[in-house]
């Protein structure tokens, strides 16, 4: 006899156990089945999220950025250390600590919240019944009214540079080095490939990052983008842009990276690559033949506004579908999701969905660039501040970057809020709030803002666009 429940989720990355502990508050009985193995053997929740992406990418910039500022910065704060070493191996310890206290705290709330989570292998079938395979035991049938596919991503692995876990690395291998790397490839410029080429530069590898486009940072506004392209080449970062891979070989535990750019075909040796290409929508052995769920052209499940597929009762949500890869989006899906299962009223505002890139500098940004706003022909104007202009960022020995605001000519609306600097990705969130209410530039102009505080930095730019800036000299 099979099991029946209200709810079932397949995955428990972000998206998934989030939609999971929603469903459960909302009085339903929820199950959440997820089958990730960390590379010890063991089995968690948290996908790739907490256990080989965001998380453990930011224990590793921060352990490396401290590293380098004890080198580089400390001395101009008076602190005098004498040789600074590295322990690679307790910086793995920490971070491996971090991911097991998190993801076992996925299991508490899961039981807290009365949901079952369930290891093993999910596996929707026709008629919303979904086949569990427990990773020690035989499948069985779980009967539910409503499924939430949340199955996650999966690196993109190119055709001449394909994953050895020693050699040529993914995002995760990258995480794990015991050893830092004397030279040190990187295949993209994105996200991914800045935070982990950060990580090793800092703690002393000669990075080089390759980068297909022409433009870097394509999907950031322009003033921004060249802003961090320039101190990331400051710190020592090689970043060549218009790069394109087209054969990679590996000999005696050095891979070379052949790649054609402007000035011809060119060919350079690394100890490590890692590849860093973008991630792809993971949907293996997830659905059965006659489940009734479409997928594009892209591999991604195909979903309306608000997350729900050509099932009826039959949600997808986070990376496996449309939209930016970021766990925070697939968290706010997961919500709407199950808020929909419960019969009230959700959606989710995809228009200002931040990003956030955790280098130092960091990047943040919400809404439109101003080559978006530009092209959509709507009259605009901007303001800009810079953290060189901060006390705080001064105290802090921070003051690379600067904030822009972009708003409406006609009635002052926030249209977008750009930031590279410190704690970026903690300083966009008033520009969410602000863009979610739909607030004007007078709005935050007339907002208090502690002193002295990074945050700071955000009304100025935004008094600047009016040519009020307070602290700076207007242009």
């Amino acid at each position: 006899m099979s099991k029946k429940y209200d709810v079932v989720v397949i995955g428990a990355g972000p998206a998934g156990y989030i939609a999971a502990i929603r469903a459960a508050q909302h009085g339903f009985k929820v199950a959440c089945i997820d089958e990730w193995q960390n590379r010890d053997g063991k089995y968690a929740f948290g996908g790739t999220c907490l256990n080989a992406g965001c998380i453990p990418s930011k224990a590793m910039l921060e352990s490396s950025e401290l590293y380098h500022r004890a080198n580089h910065e400390f001395k101009k704060h008076g602190i005098v250390t004498g040789e600074v070493s590295l322990d690679v191996g307790a910086m793995q310890k920490r971070r491996a600590g971090i991911v097991r206290q998190l993801t076992g705290g996925i299991g508490g709330l899961f039981k807290a919240n009365k949901v079952d989570g369930l290891v093993g292998h999910g596996k929707l079938l026709a008629g919303k019944k979904v086949e569990f395979t427990p990773v020690d035991g035989d499948p069985e049938i779980l009967d539910a009214t409503h499924v939430v596919l949340a199955s996650g991503s999966a690196p993109i692995e190119l055709p001449f540079a394909q994953f050895d876990q020693e050699t040529i690395l993914d995002s995760w291998d990258a995480l794990e080095l015991e050893a830092v790397p004397k030279r040190l490839g990187v295949i993209g410029a994105g996200v991914i490939g800045l935070e982990l080429g950060s990580v090793w530069a800092r703690l002393g590898s000669e990075v080089i990052i390759l980068e297909a486009l022409e433009d870097f940072l394509a999907m950031a506004d322009r003033d921004v983008a060249a802003t961090a392209m320039k101190d990331f080449k400051k710190q020592g970062l090689d970043i060549r842009l218009g790069a394109k891979v087209s054969e990679t070989s590996v000999k005696d535990g050095v891979v070379s990276v052949s790649y054609e750019d402007k000035s011809g075909s060119q060919t350079v040796d690394f100890d490590k690559l890692i590849v860093a290409v973008g991630r792809r929508p993971y949907t293996e052995k997830l659905l059965a033949d006659d489940s009734g769920i479409r997928k594009d052209e892209r591999g991604f499940i195909v979903v309306d506004d608000v997350c729900r597929t050509e099932v009826k009762g039959v949600y997808a949500i986070g990376d496996c579908v449309r939209g930016p890869m970021l766990a925070h989006k697939g968290s706010e899906e997961g919500v709407m999701v199950a808020d929909l299962i419960a019969g009230e009223s959700a959606e989710v505002n995809y228009e200002i969905v931040p990003s956030v890139i955790y280098t130092a500098p960091e990047v943040a940004w919400v809404g439109m660039t101003e080559a978006e706003v530009k092209a959509s022909g709507r009259a605009y104007k901007t303001g800009s501040f810079p953290f060189a202009a901060s006390g705080r960022a001064k105290a802090m020995e921070q003051t690379t970057g600067m904030v822009k605001v972009i708003s409406a000519e006609d009635d002052d609306e926030l249209l977008g809020v750009h930031i590279v600097g410190p704690m970026a990705g903690e300083l966009i969130s008033e520009a969410v709030l602000a863009l979610e209410f739909a607030a004007s530039t007078e709005d935050i102009q007339r907002t208090i803002h502690a002193h002295p505080s990074l945050a700071e930095a955000v009304h100025e730019a935004a008094l600047a666009v009016d040519k009020r800036a307070l602290n700076y000299i207007n242009r």
